[in-house]
C-alpha cells in the first residue's frame, strides 16, 4: 500500500467524511485548506505528494494546476457537478473523481500512480495553436464482430495511460456506444456536432456542452453518442463528418471512432452528385484516421465475413496503418489450439500477419454490459481486457522514450511496465 503525504482542499462535509479513512490507510495530512489562495500558500511550505481538491473554480484554477506541476504534486479533483467536471477538463486534469466516491475509489487512483503528462494550462483560457490529436478508427464487417466493445475499451485504456480521449460513435446504421455505457442518447452528441460543424460553429465549449463524460477513477473520457434511429443517417454527411473530426482532434490527445460496417461506394454512381450517401460517415472516418483497427469474429462465419471485406478495406485505406484484431477466440468455435488456427487462416486467405487475438470472456463482457462500464472498471482481470491492452500498448500508444521527450513527470511511487 502506498503511503502518501496529502494536501486537502475540500468542502468541509467531504473532508469530514474522508478523514477517518485517510487516517486508517496511514496517509499523512500535511494541511487542510480552503480555496485556491490557501492551497497555493500550502504548496510553498510543505512537501506533499498529492493534493485532493474540490473541482470547482473557487479551488481548482490554472494557477493551482501550474503550481502543483512546479512542485511535483499530483492533483486529484473531486467533482460534484458537471460544471466542476468541465472546469477540471478545461485545465487538462486527468484524475477527476465523483465527490460522493468512498475512499477505496480514491485510494485506487493514488495506488495506480499513472504517468501524468505535463499539463498545458494555457488550455484554460485559449485554444490558440492546439496540439493535433491522433485519430483511431475501429471498423469491422457485418455480423456484430465487436466493433463497439473494442472501441470503448481502446478509449478506456488510452485514457488510463494518462491521455485525454474522445470516443465518437460514427455508425450511420445506429449507435451502440450510448447503451453499452448506460448513457442517454435522446440527443445524439455526434449528430449535434455535425450540425454545428456544418455551420462553422463547432467549438471546444460546444463540444463540452454536447458531449457526455464517462467517469472512472482511472480512464475517464468524453463521449459523443451516435444516432439512435437509423433514419437520421442523412445528418452525417461526409463533409460534416470530416469537419467534426478535425475539430475534435484539436480538442483531445486521442479520438477513437466507432464506425459502421458497410464500405460500399457504388451509390456514388447516382446522377445526383450532391445527394447524401449513407456510408459516407464510415468512409470519411476511415480516411481521416491515422490508424485503423479492423476487427472480426474468430469463428468460421466471422472469419469468412472478415476476409471477404478485407479487400474492400484495402481499397479504402492503406493497410500499412491497419491493425487486425480477432475477437472471441475460443476452441469451441475453431477447434484445438484456437490461436494457431485463426492466425493460419488469416495468413493463408488474407495475407494477414501478426493479428491481435482477444480471448472469449463472456463473464467479463456480461459484467461490463450489465453495469454500463468498461472492462477495465467492471472486470479488470478479464483476459479480453488483457488482449485489448496489449493492442493499445503495442500499436497505438507511443514508446515511453517518446513520452519522456515530451516532458512526462513521474511521482516517486510510480512504476510503469516495460514496453513490449
Amino acid at each position: 500500500m502506498t503511503v502518501a503525504r496529502l494536501l486537502l482542499a475540500l468542502d468541509r462535509s467531504t473532508e469530514d467524511r474522508l478523514l477517518p479513512d485517510i487516517v486508517q490507510y496511514g496517509h499523512a495530512v500535511l494541511a487542510r485548506v480552503s480555496g485556491a489562495g490557501e492551497l497555493l500558500a500550502a504548496l510553498d511550505r510543505t512537501e506533499a505528494d498529492v493534493a485532493l481538491v474540490s473541482a470547482g473554480r473557487a479551488t481548482l484554477s490554472a494557477a493551482v494546476v501550474r503550481a502543483c506541476d512546479e512542485h511535483g504534486v499530483r492533483v486529484i479533483a473531486l467533482a460534484v457537478t458537471d460544471q466542476d467536471r468541465r472546469n477540471a477538463a478545461g485545465l487538462g486534469l486527468l484524475d477527476v473523481i465523483d465527490a460522493t466516491s468512498d475512499w477505496a475509489g480514491i485510494e485506487a487512483v493514488i495506488e495506480a500512480g499513472v504517468v501524468i503528462p505535463l499539463r498545458v494550462t494555457e488550455r484554460a483560457s485559449s485554444l490558440a495553436a492546439p496540439a493535433r490529436g491522433t485519430v483511431i478508427a475501429v471498423w469491422g464487417p457485418s455480423g456484430a464482430p465487436g466493433r463497439t466493445t473494442l472501441a470503448i475499451n481502446v478509449a478506456a485504456e488510452i485514457a488510463a495511460a494518462g491521455h485525454t480521449v474522445a470516443l465518437v460513435d460514427v455508425d450511420s446504421y445506429g449507435g451502440g456506444v450510448a447503451p453499452a455505457l448506460g448513457m442517454l442518447d435522446e440527443s445524439p452528441g455526434f449528430a449535434a456536432a455535425c450540425r454545428l460543424a456544418g455551420t462553422g460553429s463547432l467549438t471546444r465549449p460546444e463540444l463540452e456542452r454536447i458531449a457526455q463524460r464517462y467517469t472512472s477513477p482511472r480512464g475517464a473520457f468524453w463521449v459523443l453518442t451516435g444516432i439512435g434511429r437509423p433514419s437520421r443517417w442523412p445528418e452525417l454527411s461526409g463533409e460534416r463528418v470530416s469537419k467534426t473530426i478535425e475539430v475534435v482532434r484539436n480538442w483531445v490527445d486521442y479520438v477513437v471512432l466507432d464506425t459502421g460496417f458497410s464500405l460500399e461506394s457504388d451509390e456514388e454512381i447516382s446522377s445526383d452528385l450532391f445527394a447524401p450517401r449513407r456510408n459516407a460517415a464510415t468512409l470519411t472516418a476511415l480516411r481521416s484516421a491515422d490508424h485503423v483497427v479492423a476487427c472480426g469474429l474468430a469463428d468460421p462465419v466471422g472469419l469468412a465475413r472478415f476476409l471477404r471485406s478485407w479487400a474492400e478495406l484495402a481499397e479504402a485505406v492503406s493497410t500499412d496503418r491497419v491493425s487486425v484484431v480477432m475477437n472471441r477466440v475460443r476452441p469451441s468455435a475453431v477447434g484445438i489450439d484456437a490461436n494457431r488456427q485463426v492466425i493460419a487462416a488469416l495468413r493463408r486467405f488474407g495475407g494477414i500477419h501478426a493479428p491481435f487475438l482477444v480471448p472469449h470472456d463472456q463473464a467479463g463482457a456480461d459484467a461490463a454490459v450489465l453495469t454500463g462500464r468498461t472492462l477495465r472498471d467492471a472486470a479488470p482481470k478479464s483476459p479480453a481486457r488483457t488482449g485489448i491492452l496489449r493492442l493499445v500498448q503495442r500499436e497505438i500508444l507511443p514508446e515511453p522514450v517518446a513520452a519522456r521527450s515530451r516532458g512526462v513527470r513521474r511521482m516517486p511511487w510510480r512504476r510503469r511496465a516495460p514496453a513490449v
